[in-house]
């Protein structure tokens, strides 16, 4: 028993050889062999082919992507289902579409190189203007200084105006003595009393006042309290007074100002109002 089927397992693969490679093809036995001689005319249309020659660079940028394919394992399956007439439309499509340039296909030399603005940097000066006010002898004696050091229109003397003032004065007495007499008189007749200034000593000031009528009126009063010796006097008159300024002062002004302190009447340059 175990003889007859080993022999009919010879056989039966005999015969699965016979017939799998066309030996029994005459006696109408075999595998059916699809032969398609339509379908490779469809493949060749020489009339839509174009051959479009790649440029270096595009030929370079190719080469790292066929050499990644190439080294992929011989195993991996093939795509063979799509039918070639699809592929011969899709060829056909592709020759007659127009070529597009890709950015890595573009000539080195057409490299844009961003340009980057240098700003030139520009001497700006600072305003400055001199401290206090300058009367007009000091005012002329800055033109004449300025004229000849300064540049044209580099300076400005703006002019004010100061009011008058009066002062309700005994004096001028004869020495210091008999201003410490003075005052003690004044205490005793509860006056109040202060230092003149420079150019009315010695002597007291009992007042200073905006204008005439109002020092004339202290007068009366303290005339009425026992004051004496006493009169109105001009401290200081009404006049025109000027503000130095410097609109644009740079380093090389700076050195200039430097030696016409005494032009300035000494005064120091602080930043404008």
């Amino acid at each position: 028993m175990l003889r007859i089927a080993i022999l009919f397992l010879v056989l039966a693969n005999a015969g699965y050889y016979a017939w799998s490679h066309g030996m029994l093809r005459e006696l109408g036995m075999g595998p059916t062999v699809q032969e398609e001689p339509h379908r490779t005319q469809q493949q060749i249309a020489p009339d839509k082919m174009q051959v479009t020659p790649l440029s270096a660079q595009a030929t370079s940028a190719a080469a790292p992507a066929s050499s990644h394919a190439a080294s992929a394992p011989a195993s991996a399956p093939v795509s063979a289902a799509a039918p070639a007439s699809n592929a011969a439309e899709k060829a056909s499509d592709a020759a007659s579409a127009p070529a597009v340039t890709s950015p890595a296909s573009a000539p080195a030399s057409a490299t844009l190189t961003p340009v980057v603005a240098t700003a030139t940097p520009t001497t700006r000066g600072v305003c400055l203007q001199a401290a206090g006010s300058m009367d007009e002898r000091e005012a002329q004696a800055w033109r004449t200084a300025a004229h000849s050091a300064l540049p044209a229109n580099s300076w400005t003397l703006d002019p004010g105006s100061i009011s008058g003032r009066w002062m309700v004065y005994i004096g001028k007495l004869p020495d210091d003595e008999a201003v410490a007499r003075k005052r003690t008189e004044l205490r005793g007749m509860q006056i109040d009393y202060d230092r003149p200034g420079a150019a009315f000593e010695p002597g007291l000031s009992l007042g200073r006042f905006s204008s005439e009528e109002a020092a004339q009126r202290a007068l009366t009063q303290l005339t009425a309290k026992g004051v004496r010796t006493a009169r109105v006097v001009v401290e200081r008159k009404e006049a025109t007074v000027y503000t130095l300024r410097l609109p644009h002062v740079d380093d090389a002004m700076r050195t200039q100002l430097a030696g016409m302190k005494n032009a300035m009447g000494g005064r120091s340059l602080n930043k404008c109002n």
